[in-house]
């Protein structure tokens, strides 16, 4: 059961409502603020075949005429402690005292990634920018190089946390949502400014190595052609025997990690496609050639586990404070692997980061995130949970 939160209380300076659209029961209002015109800001997390029908995108603008509308396709929504699969969550936000600006870039082939990132850093670099958040197009893109260009114009001064569209595990069309109904090979990045919003930040994984380590031997970008010089396509398939035939959605189960070099850190790595004719696989972010990778499974408890740790890492990074809104942002793996627990991840968040905050989000193709509190260097993460706390003050 879901919790319904009143953020409507003398203490806090974000007032926050929420709707949920099915197909059932139509829009239902959850939270009510009165907000109106007053909100800035609606998140809607949803279905992509929902999200493309402009009357959904026109009921939130009579609802909130002056507020900017962004959000994405997902993997499934997250709505309090709930998982849901063909709706729309909706998350209205008024901010008493922060200017909020709205980037978006249009990708038209996965290797201007880099270039995307840079565009969309030069357009929010203002005075005062405090956080950015990235909705990005979840199947033309390489995320890591994506992120290596939000580094490189923000210089490591500004966190960026976000994630990349999803589309269950059917790998075929993801959409992005600014202000009318949902396109293909857009990404958005929201700009926050001014000293009253406190961002906190976490992202963990759970997941188990197993097997040998593998040299990358023949790689381009985040395009895997070979591993100790054999097809990369062909040596994964042994290790999936019959999990391959249902490839890339398989792969979910079985991520590759890699070590970041003069780092204990690892970088989880998932399948976005593969390519039968050359036997390749595209990930969602770079793997480096003469990097040693190792294939990962599940622990349902680590994977919990690890929900909770970036709940506490984004609580230490939020310093103390009590948060207004959580915006969860996990891996479509994750779900596939917990099926009916998938819940428990945002049950002991809700734990952790107590019962004022309003909390929506949704199941992703990658995670965006730095890998440490106070960290401003941010990484594409896959089969992570990330979270992002916001506190107005």
């Amino acid at each position: 059961m879901y919790r319904l939160i009143d953020s409507s209380s003398n203490y806090c300076s974000m007032k926050i409502e929420q709707r949920i659209y099915s197909e059932s029961s139509g829009w239902e209002i959850k939270s009510d603020n009165h907000l109106g015109k007053t909100a800035q800001l609606v998140f809607l997390f949803g279905n992509k075949e929902l999200l493309k029908m402009q009357q959904h995108i026109d009921f939130i603008k009579n609802n909130y005429p002056s507020a900017q509308i962004i959000g994405c396709s997902t993997s499934g929504e997250i709505f309090q402690e709930v998982v849901m699969n063909v709706h729309i969550v909706c998350t209205a936000v008024w901010f008493e005292n922060t200017p909020v600006e709205i980037a978006k870039v249009q990708i038209n082939k996965m290797e201007d990634s880099f270039l995307v990132g840079e565009k969309l850093a030069e357009k929010l670099d203002k005075e005062n920018l405090v956080h950015v958040m990235i909705l990005s197009e979840g199947l033309n893109i390489n995320g890591s190089e994506l992120t290596k260009g939000l580094n490189s114009k923000l210089n490591n001064r500004i966190p960026v946390t976000g994630g990349l569209a999803g589309d269950q595990a059917d790998f075929s069309e993801t959409v992005i949502i600014h202000n009318k109904a949902g396109e293909k090979n857009l990404v958005l990045a929201i700009g926050f400014y001014g000293d009253h919003l406190k961002v906190g930040y976490g992202s963990m994984g759970g997941w188990d190595s197993f097997g040998v380590d593998r040299e990358v031997t023949k790689s381009a970008g985040n395009i895997l052609y070979e591993l100790d010089g054999q097809p990369a396509l062909e040596l994964y398939k042994k290790y999936l025997g019959d999990h391959a035939v249902n490839l890339p959605a398989s792969a979910l189960l079985f991520p590759l990690s890699f070590r970041l070099k003069n780092s204990e850190t690892s970088l989880v790595r998932t399948v976005l496609a593969v390519h039968e004719e050359d036997g390749s696989m595209v990930f969602a972010g770079d793997i480096p050639q003469g990097e040693y990778v190792r294939l990962m499974k599940a622990n349902n408890d680590k994977l919990i586990d690890g929900a909770n740790g970036a709940a506490e890492m984004s609580l230490t990074s939020l310093k103390g404070l009590s948060p207004d809104l959580a915006i969860l942002i996990s891996c479509v793996g994750r779900k596939l692997v917990l099926k009916q627990r998938v819940e428990e991840e945002l049950e002991i968040i809700r734990e952790s980061i107590g019962y004022d905050a309003a909390i929506t989000g949704f199941y992703s193709y990658g995670e965006i995130c730095p890998i440490k509190p106070f960290d401003q260097h941010c990484e594409l993460h896959n089969q992570t949970m990330t979270i992002t706390l916001f506190k107005e003050v």
